[in-house]
Order: structure tokens, then C-alpha cells, then sequence
């Protein structure tokens, strides 16, 4: 999240930034929402001034008992309450109007970021290990879901009755060395990178995912669980009464509501179209519905809950509205985790197999930082991440990504890709993030500095440390053996009680 200050002083690089993304320049209408917020505010401050000036003009006048001067004196303080009222409404409307429009700018690329569209303009780093091929392993490769299914270890088929596509279900050796993975990455992590593990909560709220920019621009990736179900929502909906979406709005603006003033000014829209176009009159109920959905929310104090896509999500939200000390800086942090995805944008890609799924499990790595210290923080990370690989013996390359491939929050990015013999291809199994104060904005998290009394915001970053499942995915594939069995990597014999091969189940 952008402050509108700096965007105001660095107009140019700020639009220069979204242009390297591939996005439109965004800093004339940025600023003319907040010259309007800032004219309310100074019709807001005149009209208190003025309202101030005449109360003591009205005593004045009843002291020289003046009443005809009085009364006319408070006919327009009375007008100056509207004004006023006037003035602090369009102040808050133009406040919700540009924070929506902020939440919604991917991060500033840093200088050095290699510009470019996408994937194909990322640029290549390093290569490490030697890429295991059908003549190194003798015999052709075979992909990871031919491995465990031949093993009879991986059923996609059983997972499918349960929970439909895109799940698998690992079992005995497999099920034990997908544990073993996500063990060995915390254990070396913790113990050699000095990495505090949490085991954080999986379910958390929109305020923690805003903060980590999932919200609001990947809400359809997500996986919520209402806390007010449909029998409630109807049940309680006659307390709240039905208003027209212009009150819906006004009463979004007066409290400061966001999702109600989104919803609200969604609906108003719908309904222009709502009595020739069926399609916008069940987008109007369906809306509806969410309105007095998130008006319960409100008035009851609670609200939806989502799976984490990613333990980012809690491990950087650690410190959400936080002053910490200079002192205490750099806090690193790492969990094993389910992660829940829906795939949104994944249609017809990795259908088979592990690769996309909609839960997996992963090792994050989180650091919170000063900005002085994040870039060497950035590479750190990334070696980290990279050190998995290499105690695993697996092959893989380091590519930084171009300014058009790059996710939302981040101002550079690497990628670690994993040789798999079975694609004949490099895929991605880390991807390591240095966010700056991107998140640290949307979250309000700040630092005292060990010098000076002014409190800054904190630099962040993520990455994984790495994808289990992924890991699990390289393992088969690069350690598969030409009779059907996987060798169990040395680095993960002590986590699988000394056992050095998995072999078909009996």
C-alpha cells in the first residue's frame, strides 16, 4: 500500500513503476481523489473556524443583550452544522474512495528488477547440481503420480470421492516421507538458520490477509468459512430492516466500513439494470444478501474466516499494529503448514498429479526487517531456501523475475526451480520475496529506530522454504529407481527410522 503523500512528491516514478508491470499510470486520478479529500477537509476546518468565531459573537451579542443579533447568529450556526456535516461525510466518502483505490496497486518494482512481460522474461541466475536425465538414470524417467501410483502409495481415485479434484491422498511410506520432508526443512531451518518456529493458526481474518495482500484483489483464490450461516443471516435480517443502497452508503461513510460501502455501491449500480435484465436482478439479491450479510457481521462483532493460502499470511501478520524496538530486528520465523488454495486461474493446467492442488503442505520463511537491512536479508533468505535443495541433492536453478511477472506485494523476487526428471523441465518450488513497506502499511507495523524518536515502518519478506509436497514431487522423481522403488535421500534416512528404500506396498 502506496502512502499518497509519496505518490504526490514522486508522481513520475510511481507511474513509471506501474508501467514497468504492465499497468496503466495511476497518479492523476489518485490525486485528484485526495484534492478532493483535501478540499472537504479545508471546508470542514473553515465552516469549525466559523462556527467557533459566531459562538463567541453570540455571547458577545447576549451579553449586550442583542437578541435580534443573536438569534441571527445562531440561524447561521445552524446553517454551518450542515455545511459541516456536509463537508466530514464527503472528507470520509473520498477517504474509503482512495483507500480502496491504493489497496488495489501491485508494489513498486526495485531499479534493478529486469523489465519485462512475463515468465519468458525472467532472467536466469545460477544453476546448481546436474540435471538427472533419462541416459544418467539409465532408464526413461517416469512422472511422480506414475511413481506413487505405481507403488500403490498415491490415490488420487479415493481422494476424489472425498473432497472432488485436485487432492491426493499419500499413504504409508509416501504419507511418511512427505512428514520426513517438512520435518528436515523446520529442523535446518531452526537449529542452522536461526528461524523461530510458530505454529500458527489456519484460519484467520480478512484484516490479516489485507495486510498480506491477498485481499482485496485475490478474494477468489481464497477459501472462507462464514461465521454467520444462511439460517442466521435470514433469521436476524428483519433486526437490520431494509434500507435503499444510498442509506447502505451513508452509513458506510459515517463508520468508516469499506466492505458495506463495496457492496453497497455494487448494488446501486446492479440496480439500474435490474428491471429489463434478469441476469442484474439475480446479481441484485445476490447482493443483497451479502449486504445484510456483512451488516450482521457488523452488528453482531463478527466475522468470515479464511484458510491460509500460504503461512505468510499469520507469520507476517505477527506483527500487525506493532511498534517494535531496532533492537529486537530481524525477526525470522518459520512454520509447517496446510496451505488451501482454489486454483482460480489454473484451469486445465497440472491436472494430474500433485504439482496444483488445493491443499498442500509448506515451509514458510518470514523476516521482518529494517530498510537498510532487507536486500541482504533478501539473499539470505534465498540461500536458505536453496541449502534444502542442495542437502536433498536435487538439482535446480535460481531465475530473478521480470517486473511483469512478479506477485502483487513484491519488489523483487527469485525463484528456485527443481529439476524434474519426469517433466524433463525445471519447476518452481520456492519463490523468495522482499516486500519492503508494502505490507508493513496495510498492517501499520513499525520500529523504533535505536537513534531518533520518529518510528518507521518495517521492510518484509517472505519465501518458501519449501513446498513439501513439491519436494516430495522432486524426491520421486529424481530418486526413482528402475524397478518401481524410491531411494530415500540420506538427508531424510534419520526422519524415516534408518529406512533407505520404498518399495511397492505388499
Amino acid at each position: 500500500m502506496y502512502d499518497i503523500k509519496w505518490i504526490r512528491e514522486n508522481a513520475s516514478a510511481f507511474d513509471a513503476g506501474l508501467e514497468s508491470r504492465g499497468a496503466a499510470p495511476l497518479s492523476a486520478q489518485l490525486l485528484a481523489i485526495d484534492d478532493r479529500r483535501r478540499a472537504a477537509i479545508a471546508r470542514a476546518q473553515a465552516s469549525q473556524e466559523r462556527r467557533n468565531a459566531l459562538s463567541k459573537e453570540i455571547g458577545q451579542a447576549m451579553a449586550a443583550k442583542d437578541q435580534a443579533r443573536a438569534d441571527a447568529l445562531k440561524a447561521e450556526v445552524a446553517g454551518l452544522k450542515d455545511a459541516l456535516a456536509a463537508a466530514e461525510a464527503e472528507e470520509k466518502a473520498t477517504v474509503a474512495e482512495l483507500d480502496k483505490a491504493l489497496a488495489a496497486i501491485p508494489n513498486t518494482p526495485l531499479p534493478e528488477v529486469p523489465l519485462g512481460r512475463d515468465e519468458h522474461d525472467n532472467v536466469e541466475m545460477r544453476k546448481v547440481g546436474a540435471p538427472r536425465t533419462a541416459a544418467a538414470l539409465g532408464f526413461a524417467p517416469r512422472q511422480h503420480f506414475e511413481v506413487g501410483e505405481g507403488l500403490g502409495l498415491m490415490d488420487f481415485e479415493a481422494a476424489a470421492k472425498l473432497s472432488g479434484a485436485r487432492f491426493v491422498v499419500n499413504k504409508g511410506g509416501l504419507a511418511r516421507l512427505e512428514r520426513a520432508l517438512g520435518q528436515f526443512m523446520l529442523d535446518l531451518h531452526t537449529q542452522e538458520h536461526g528461524y523461530t518456529e510458530v505454529n500458527p493458526p489456519l484460519l484467520v481474518k480478512d484484516e490479516a490477509f489485507f495486510g498480506t495482500n491477498q485481499l482485496p484483489k485475490f478474494e477468489d483464490d481464497l477459501f472462507f468459512v462464514p461465521r454467520i450461516n444462511d439460517a442466521q443471516l435470514y433469521h436476524l435480517a428483519e433486526l437490520l430492516g431494509k434500507q435503499g443502497a444510498d442509506a447502505d452508503i451513508a452509513l458506510a461513510n459515517k463508520f468508516g466500513l469499506p466492505k458495506i460501502y463495496e457492496l453497497a455501491e455494487k448494488l446501486a449500480e446492479v440496480r439500474k439494470d435490474e428491471e429489463w435484465n434478469p441476469a442484474a436482478r439475480a446479481e441484485a439479491r445476490r447482493l443483497e444478501v451479502e449486504l445484510i450479510r456483512a451488516k450482521l457481521e457488523r452488528t453482531l462483532g463478527e466475522s468470515r474466516l479464511g484458510l491460509i493460502p500460504t503461512a505468510e499470511v499469520p507469520l507476517t501478520n505477527l506483527v500487525r499494529e506493532s511498534i517494535l524496538d531496532e533492537r529486537e530486528l530481524p525477526l525470522r520465523f518459520t512454520a509447517c503448514t496446510p496451505c488451501f488454495r482454489a486454483e482460480a486461474g489454473a484451469a486445465g493446467r497440472d491436472t494430474r498429479g500433485m504439482i496444483r492442488q488445493h491443499q498442500f503442505t509448506k515451509v514458510e520463511l518470514v523476516s521482518v526487517t529494517t530498510p537498510e537491512t532487507s536486500r541482504d536479508e533478501h539473499e539470505r533468505m534465498t540461500a536458505c531456501a536453496e541449502e534444502v535443495l542442495k542437502r536433498l541433492d536435487l538439482a535446480y536453478r535460481v531465475v530473478t523475475l521480470c517486473t511483469g511477472d512478479m506477485g502483487f506485494g513484491a519488489q523483487k523476487t527469485y525463484d528456485i526451480e527443481v529439476w524434474l526428471p519426469g517433466q524433463d523441465a525445471y519447476r518452481e518450488i520456492s519463490s523468495c520475496s522482499v516486500c519492503g513497506e508494502f505490507q508493513a502499511r496495510r498492517m501499520n507495523a513499525r520500529f523504533r529506530p535505536a537513534e531518533g524518536k520518529n518510528t518507521r515502518f518495517v521492510h518484509t519478506l517472505n519465501g518458501s522454504g519449501v513446498a513439501v509436497g513439491r519436494a516430495l514431487v522432486a524426491v520421486l522423481e529424481t530418486y526413482q529407481n528402475a524397478d518401481g522403488s524410491v531411494t530415500v535421500p540420506s538427508a531424510l534416512q534419520p526422519y524415516m527410522g534408518g529406512l533407505t528404500r520404498i518399495e511397492k506396498a505388499a
